[in-house]
């Protein structure tokens, strides 16, 4: 590939990116109830529920708060799945592949802007977890690193929604992707500690790719009383890069696959 070619590539990508975002400003109340979504769920857990769960540490609001910005990025695949879904179903895609375009650049563009979502999601979680009381431990380096497990954690599932996206029938289909999110986002570590589980549904939440990432940014944070002692929990560092990687490895060549198949 010359360098011609990338410069190319970049520059289309550059400007689905900005499309996105301008589509972002003109819907300022979608943008709104995105970010307010997870700090309602916050406050619920925290204080309505907070009083009758144990969580290690005593304190349940800092507990959930980790799990709270990870479930966070997961549940971001349901608007990049509706986005593809929506732009296939009315045409968009397909005048995009007729325009003289990098091939890569409307899939690229949706994902950078995908990932400044992530990043201000994480800004207002992040204000909304101080406001209640959590706070990290082991100092800024550590916290910036966990935030980065979860901007790397919503990067692979980026491609997965891009991929399921061009899969669909249209943007109704998204009930198929919640019935999917759902599951694995709450048979995780994010809201209990898997030992309260049974056998072999802990194991099951212990394996969770969600649970790693968990795992590791309560670790990164210096979680007080948050020990684990199960072997994904003992390595859970490793398997919140490994994962990610993984899931990337699978649906992003999926992606590029069935975009250059469309019509």
């Amino acid at each position: 590939m010359s360098v011609a070619t990338v410069r190319w590539t970049l520059l289309d990508a550059w400007t689905m990116t900005g499309r996105e975002l301008e589509r972002r400003v003109r819907r300022p109340g979608a943008l709104v109830a995105a970010l307010a979504f997870p700090v309602m769920v916050v406050l619920m857990m925290g204080y309505v529920f907070g009083g009758q769960m144990d969580a290690p540490g005593g304190d349940y609001r800092a507990f959930i708060m980790p799990g709270m910005f990870a479930l966070t990025m997961v549940f971001g695949l349901e608007g990049t799945f509706t986005a593809i879904a929506a732009d296939a179903s009315r045409g968009i895609t397909d005048r995009f592949r007729a325009l003289p375009l990098s091939a890569s650049a409307p899939v690229a563009g949706r994902c950078a802007a995908d990932l400044v979502d992530a990043v201000l999601g994480l800004l207002v979680m992040g204000v909304c977890g101080l406001a209640v009381g959590w706070r990290w431990h082991d100092g800024a380096a550590r916290a910036l690193a966990a935030f980065g497990l979860l901007v790397l954690l919503r990067a692979s599932l980026v491609w997965a929604g891009v991929w399921l996206g061009l899969l669909a029938k249209g943007p109704e289909s998204v009930m198929v992707i919640q019935v999917l999110v759902w599951p694995v986002g709450f048979l995780s570590s994010a809201l209990v500690d898997p030992s309260t589980m049974p056998g072999w549904l802990g194991a099951v939440a212990e394996w969770n790719p969600l649970s790693a990432t968990v795992t590791a940014c309560r670790e990164l944070f210096g979680q007080p009383g948050w020990e684990p002692h199960s072997w994904p929990g003992r390595h859970a560092l490793a398997l919140a890069v490994a994962w990610p990687l993984v899931i990337t490895a699978v649906s992003l060549p999926l992606a590029v696959r069935r975009y250059r198949r469309l019509g």
